[in-house]
Formats: C-alpha cells, structure tokens, sequence
C-alpha cells in the first residue's frame, strides 16, 4: 500500500514547493505543530518533491519512479526515523535489532496506514539509531540527488542513562550536514529539543487543516458518512491523526474517548476538596511508561483546561459544546478565574515536560493535582461540581 494522501497545508507546500525549486531550503528544517496535525506526512510530501523527477509547480508528478518510490516508504534515499522502545538484549547488537526494529514497523505502516504504534513501554531516539542515521547520512544517494532524513517526534530524542548522547550525535551531523543530504524534524513539543538542535535548524509552524478538509478526508479515505465526518471534524481540533482516533472502527482507532474521561478524572479529582482524590489519582497510575499513555492523560488535561479557560473568559464558543455546560457549572460554583486556569495550563506543561523525562507517573500526578487544586480552588470553598 501507498501512503494515503497529504491534505491540508496547501499554502505552506507552496512555500516549501518554491523553496525547492529555487534551491533556497535549508538543509535542516524543523516542521513542528499540534499532534497529529500530519508534520511527519508533510515531510515525507517534501521529501517525494525533493526527488521527483519531473514535479509541477508545487505538487510533485506523484508517477515518476521516484515518486512511486516514496509513497510505498521504498525509497532508498528517503529515511524515516522515529522513536522505537528499546528492544531486550546485549547492548553490542542494539543498532541492528533498532533497524530490525524500525523495518518492522516501516512494513506494518505500509500495510496500515491510518493505525497509530502501540508500544509496550516507551519509545525514544537512541543512540544507536543516531548513529545509523550519520553512517546513512556518509554514503552518496543511490538512485537520487540526494538523501533526505524525516525524523519524527524529534523532541524524544532525550538524555538517556543521564546523558544527551543521542541528541548531541545527532547535533554534530546538523553541524556539518553532507551538501546532498536534507533533514527534516518534526515535533509537537520544540521547546523540549535541546537549544543547541533548535539553533541549527529552521522553524517552520504546521497549523490545524479546515474542518472541512478534514471531513472530505474521513469521507474520501474511509467511507464515513458525511454527518458522522463533521461531527468527528469538529473534535479534531485541525488534526487529522485525532480524528482518526474518534473514528470507531477505524485502523486509526485508539480510545480517545477513555483518554477525555481520564483528563476529564484528572481536572475533577484537582477540584475535589481535600486530598482523597488526589492521591486515589496518583495510585491509579502506573509508576512507570511516562512517555506513553501518561503523556496523552496529560494532554486530554490540557483540552479540558483550555474548554475551562473559554469558559471563564466568555468565550464559550470556542470550547467543546459537549461539555461547555459542564465546564460553566465548574466555573460558577468554584469561581474560577482565567489567570488561574492559564497558571493551571502552565503546570500541565511542566508536568509533561517531567513526563517526557521518564520521571514516576505517580509522582507527577500527585504534585501536578495538589498544584492545581490550589490554583482552581483558591477562589471558593463550595463542594466540587460533578461534571460527570
């Protein structure tokens, strides 16, 4: 199978497009946006427009062998990197079992394409995957001009062992990058790469795609009927990756919902008088995998947290209009304020950060909602809401 189709960015693939046919793209860019607002497909669109052999203005000619090539994720000058949990076994023989490893996964998103990884424990950048990468990047293309490296989720490549090795490796190629050879990060979290990666690279924003070419996309690729397609649109916030994961059924399915109730648990357990429901919270998590489901906990939070501050801030349209009512009852008995859910988010924020870090989900947990709970409580005493 084909990768499925890029849609959305039009006006960014312009610029790109341009940049290219004008030869004025640096060699090391960083794409970096929401989640799941498709910057690692767009990646892999500009690398297919790099090596076609006959592109249009913007789009590449998509029959060319070239082209065929990279939509298959055949490509032999086209290397697509991202984070892999660490496979058992000697350490003298983990670069092999990482390609093993990433051929594998290469293979299943060939034959599933809408269908996200589910890893077992947490995956990151390696050092040994650094390192294939720079021996990859020392050889001369084999069939193109060039060779092109997509390195998703770029900001997993973390201190490891208590060391950056895999993001210093990583740093010295953006140093000195071959002349033939383009990087292309991708990331939903650029503040957590390390200053030094960031310096040497361009930024380039990847913003939310219409909810209407994010409807035609449900409609076209997987058959959904045009008023369910909305409906899911409208969730997506912009991204194509969390539409798919509202999609029942679908090979994109993942239990969303189960991630909104957590977010949702989390937000009522920080509003709960008392520390009962913090630390039945906190409990109730893994003490390890913090860059796994966690991490996406954390997230549905700060989707609950963002509805909130709509809320408080008169701005009710802009919130999900499934819990805006909810959210309002919230506001009222608790008068809750917007500096106080803008405090709230920015602990979200530390909290990931802690969680990318592999720190204790438990630990984060317990900290994350005694700090909330003085954020959003401080204002009234009155019983909690029950936004359930």
């Amino acid at each position: 199978m084909s990768l499925p189709p890029l849609r959305g960015h039009h006006e960014l693939r312009e610029r790109l497009a341009r940049s290219a046919a004008a030869g004025t793209l640096r060699q090391s860019v960083l794409l970096h946006g929401p989640a799941g607002v498709g910057k690692e497909r767009l990646a892999l669109w500009l690398a297919q427009r790099l090596l076609c052999e006959r592109p249009g203005e913007v789009e590449p000619c998509g029959v060319c062998r070239a082209c065929r090539a990279v939509t298959r994720l055949e490509h032999p000058d086209v290397h697509w990197f991202f984070p892999l949990p660490r496979p058992d076994g000697a350490a003298d023989r983990l670069r092999e079992r990482l390609e093993d490893q990433r051929a594998a996964e290469l293979q299943r998103r060939r034959e599933h394409p809408h269908q996200p990884p589910a890893y077992d424990r947490a995956p990151a950048h390696f050092l040994a995957a650094v390192q294939t990468l720079q021996q990859l990047a020392a050889v001369r293309p084999s069939v193109g001009s060039r060779k092109v490296f997509v390195v998703g989720d770029a900001e997993l490549m973390v201190p490891q062992e208590s060391s950056p090795e895999a993001a210093n490796a990583f740093l010295k190629l953006l140093e000195e990058p071959p002349a033939d050879t383009t990087l292309l990060l991708t990331s939903a979290q650029p503040g957590a790469l390390l200053p030094t990666i960031r310096s040497r690279v361009l930024p380039i924003r990847v913003v939310p795609i219409p909810e209407r070419e994010i409807a035609d996309y449900l409609e076209v690729e997987l058959g959904i009927e045009p008023a369910e397609a909305a409906r899911v649109a409208r969730g997506s916030r912009g991204a194509i990756g969390r539409a798919l994961r509202q999609v029942p059924g679908s090979d994109g399915a993942a239990p969303l919902v189960e991630l909104r109730a957590a977010g949702r648990d989390l937000l009522l357990a920080a509003l709960s008088p008392g520390p009962v429901a913090r630390l039945s919270a906190a409990h109730a998590r893994s003490p390890s995998g913090g860059r796994g489901e966690f991490s996406d906990e954390l997230d549905a939070l700060s989707e609950w947290l963002r509805d909130l501050l709509a809320v408080a801030s008169g701005a009710e349209a802009e919130a999900d209009p499934e819990t805006a009512p909810l959210l309002r009852r919230a506001v009222s008995e608790h008068d809750i304020r917007p500096i106080s859910v803008t405090r709230a988010l920015e602990r979200v924020v530390r909290a990931r950060e802690l969680a990318q870090g592999n720190v204790n989900p438990q630990l984060i947990v317990a900290d994350l909602l005694r700090g909330l709970q003085a954020e959003l409580r401080r204002a009234a005493p009155r019983r909690p809401s029950g936004l359930r």
